[in-house]
């Protein structure tokens, strides 16, 4: 029987060209696909910036830095989410903080969210870093307004979530990224992801201070700019302490052309999920969608009482299915800097139950029948 992943990149003719034709030019890095990249997918998330990086993790990192994290100052997130959202904070010396997620759309909730900041002085925060989780946009509206009670940023981790949007008090849609309501957002191009760079991300912001900053640490703090005219063309300056995050050309115009299909594959990750609905109503739980939102639907989770059951009948049967995410608090690391007593009830409930199904644009009909008659055989086992 064929191998049926839980996710997996979708390269075909165009892109390889597209890679095949930047090999054949002048630049294979810093060269003109990158900015055409970056132009590309500003527009397409309505930002008014987007800086191309090598990886989200870095692009957490350039954003945490860039928003004047310091060492000691207390940053709050999601326990459900893959570690990069927390150790940004860490890489800045920072505290990480978390907040419980809601039951129903797995999301960092904001009750929790209010009720932690609520609980410690006015100051004690600096920024909060919400991850729209399997491609679910978190409502950013709320969480701007109570992060400008509070005097905090909000970095939009929207990995997940290219295409996804929500829609605001003024019936607004409000696509993830696009700046309206966060500081700075996040993708990844990570080849399981929406848009298959081999590795990639990208940083957007409507903020043009935060674009110069971000863009000056992506390139190890050294810029050329207005700088030929009194010096000649070979001078540069190192104005900070910055970073070889950069994205090379190759890259971008493989990213280019995904790009221009993502709209195509989120409505087809959506119909695949409509079917898992369909299928296990009244069967299972799986995650809510609030009205007027778009879910990207980077992974479609279930939950059920033995997962690690589930996991291994569909395994035995070639369906590898996965875990997003074990909680972060609960890691090795986390749990030796402090964080082993943390009581996230929610998060915990959730990861004892979770198991994210095969959902990427490739996925035929005859593929996900197979998977849904082999979840629901366990089930009435």
């Amino acid at each position: 029987m064929k191998v049926i992943p839980y996710g997996k990149q979708n390269i075909e003719q165009d892109d390889i060209d597209a890679v095949v034709k930047t090999l054949s030019a002048d630049f294979l890095t810093q060269g003109p696909k990158v900015k055409e990249f970056e132009d590309a997918f500003a527009t397409y998330v309505g930002s008014k910036y987007a800086v191309a990086v090598n990886n989200a993790t870095s692009g957490l990192h350039l954003a945490v830095l860039a928003l004047g994290l310091k060492e000691e100052e207390r940053v709050i997130t999601t326990p459900i989410t893959f570690a990069a959202s927390a150790n940004c904070i860490r890489y800045a010396g920072g505290e990480v903080w978390f907040a419980d997620i809601d039951t129903d759309t797995y999301l960092l909730s904001l009750e929790k969210t209010r009720k932690l900041i609520e609980s410690k002085p006015k100051g004690f925060f600096k920024g909060i870093i919400p991850v729209d989780f399997a491609g679910l946009p978190v409502n950013l509206e709320a969480f701007r307004a109570l992060a400008d009670e509070n005097d905090l940023w909000i970095i939009e981790d929207a990995c997940h979530a290219p295409g996804g949007y929500f829609t605001d008090s003024k019936s607004n849609k409000q696509m993830c990224g696009n700046g309206n309501y966060a500081d700075i957002g996040i993708f990844s191009f990570h080849p399981v992801k929406h848009i298959a760079c081999g590795e990639g991300g990208m940083i957007t912001t409507n903020s043009e201070k935060l674009y110069k900053k971000i863009s000056l640490l992506r390139t190890h703090g050294i810029t050329k700019d207005n700088m030929e005219e009194n010096h000649g063309g070979w001078y540069y300056e190192m104005q900070d302490l910055g970073f070889n995050y950069r994205l090379t050309d190759i890259q971008s115009a493989l990213g280019i052309t995904q790009l221009a299909k993502n709209e195509a594959g989120v409505k087809k990750r959506n119909e695949i999920a409509d079917n898992y609905k369909k299928a296990f109503q009244n069967k299972l739980k799986y995650q809510s969608l609030p009205n007027g939102t778009c879910n990207a639907h980077h992974l479609f989770v279930i939950e059920v009482n033995d997962r690690k059951g589930l996991y291994d009948f569909l395994k035995a049967h070639n369906i590898f299915a996965q875990i997003h995410y074990i909680p972060v608090h609960t890691l090795p690391y986390y749990k030796e800097i402090g964080y082993g007593s943390a009581s996230l009830r929610n998060s915990e409930a959730y990861y004892s139950k979770c198991i994210s199904l095969p959902m990427y644009p490739s996925l035929t009909n005859v593929e996900q029948e197979i998977v849904i008659h082999k979840v629901i055989e366990f089930l009435s086992k």
